[in-house]
């Protein structure tokens, strides 16, 4: 036993469980991929004031949960707590945004990091699929991604998940709400810490999970009576966009997102079946973000969906996802003559796109069928010095237990006839 045990928060995927996280990725996305978006990969670290400008440094992310740290060359750095801001950061510095076309849409897949208290469904470390459309201001991007996100769930077989819906306003709308709210605020009951973060962002007091802090919020002003023209029109397009296609939302007047940089369209996914940690994604507008990290102005929209809890409704929904086994043939030699040539086969049926595995080990041919049962093959190819002598392999399908001479040269074909 290892005197070594994964860091508190954290999980180790391991087979065959970590297949069903392989799954949840590639259906999450496969509709991004068929959009227009191209995969982008940054860095496990940045900067620690890319995401104290760009996430807020009055946020519980920046302030208590991001994993920040010296360098020996004296950098300060933190372990990505999000994703949208080294997005940005990328596709700025790439200049990806003066290339011609706009938006930029990319999505990405990782790791991401925060400490905070463990719990079934918030770990330390977690993981995320995640879109941007960076440099367009337009009600169909908002309204695309909320559709992409919600094709993405139904493909894998979700149904007891809800979209909420909000609008936050822009820069000329927020501001008299931002007075208004503060104003409510100073009047509450709240300790010294949330009076702080009220005065620095009010809008984050309204996202406070304390059930003594809501109670007092029931009579809070709301966004949506301070909204412009332009914010509302804006917000009825998105609206409408995604009921057209179909998709269902609840209009939700409070929902507000734990990140600074958030404008006009904000949204989550949250599943009932899921308790406390029932978001399992969400995203918004964030036409400000690039020049608060010293980009031009680039108004963009994103979302990032969690693939742990994604994993957790799905089980609290009894999903089982079809998953393919890893290995379609397993091959099993009796004898060191046979073992060099099953070798090759195995071999060739790799290079030939088939997924082959080999009975390793030198067990007896008791022990090695009962890998090819642990395996999940469909087909077993077996060989001793009587088969090579009449230049034949005994190919057995697992599931019928039938059993066919083949010939050796033979062989490649057979298989896909079988797997046909």
């Amino acid at each position: 036993m290892s005197t070594f045990k994964a860091p508190k928060g954290t999980y180790d995927l391991i087979p065959p469980y970590s297949a069903k996280y392989l799954a949840v990725r590639e259906a999450i996305s496969g509709p991004l991929r068929t959009s227009g978006y191209g995969y982008i990969e940054t860095p496990g670290f940045e900067d620690v004031n890319l995401f104290a400008r760009g996430v807020g440094e009055s946020t519980d992310i920046v302030t208590k949960e991001m994993y920040a740290f010296e360098t020996k060359g004296g950098d300060r750095l933190a372990l990505r707590p999000e994703g949208t801001a080294s997005v940005l950061r990328a596709a700025l510095e790439a200049s990806l945004h003066k290339q011609g076309n706009l938006p930029v849409k990319l999505w990405y897949s990782g790791s991401y990091y925060r400490y905070e208290r463990p719990q079934k469904g918030r770990y330390r470390h977690f993981s995320q699929v995640g879109a941007e459309a960076i440099g367009a201001e337009d009600p169909a991007l908002d309204a695309e991604l909320i559709i992409l996100a919600d094709q993405a769930y139904r493909s894998l077989g979700l149904s007891n998940f809800r979209i909420l819906l909000n609008s936050l306003g822009d820069k000329e709308c927020r501001p008299v709400y931002r007075e208004a709210l503060q104003t409510f605020l100073r009047g509450l009951d709240l300790d010294e810490e949330t009076l702080r973060r009220a005065e620095i962002n009010p809008l984050r007091v309204l996202d406070d999970k304390r059930a003594d802090v809501q109670k007092q919020l029931v009579d809070a002003p709301l966004l949506r009576d301070y909204l412009c023209d332009a914010c509302k029109a804006y917000h009825e397009e998105v609206r409408a966009l995604v009921t057209a296609a179909g998709v269902a939302f609840e209009d939700d007047v409070k929902l507000v997102r734990g990140l600074d940089y958030y404008t006009r369209t904000t949204f989550e996914f949250v599943h009932d079946g899921l308790g406390a940690q029932s978001a399992v994604g969400g995203g918004g507008r964030y036409d400000g973000l690039s020049e608060m990290i010293g980009g031009p102005a680039l108004p963009s929209v994103g979302w990032a969906l969690g693939v742990d809890r994604t994993v957790l409704a799905l089980e609290a929904e009894g999903i089982e996802l079809d998953i393919p086994a890893g290995t379609s043939v397993f091959a099993v030699a009796i004898g060191d003559e046979a073992r060099r040539l099953l070798f090759g086969k195995v071999t060739e049926l790799r290079r030939a796109g088939i997924a082959a595995d080999f009975g390793y080990g030198g067990k007896g041919l008791k022990g090695a069928m009962k890998d090819a049962n642990r395996s999940g093959a469909r087909l077993t190819v077996v060989a001793g010095e009587r088969d090579l002598a009449e230049g034949v392999v005994q190919l057995k399908d697992m599931e019928s237990g039938e059993q066919t001479a083949v010939p050796v040269d033979g062989l490649v074909e057979a298989v896909r006839a079988k797997l046909a």
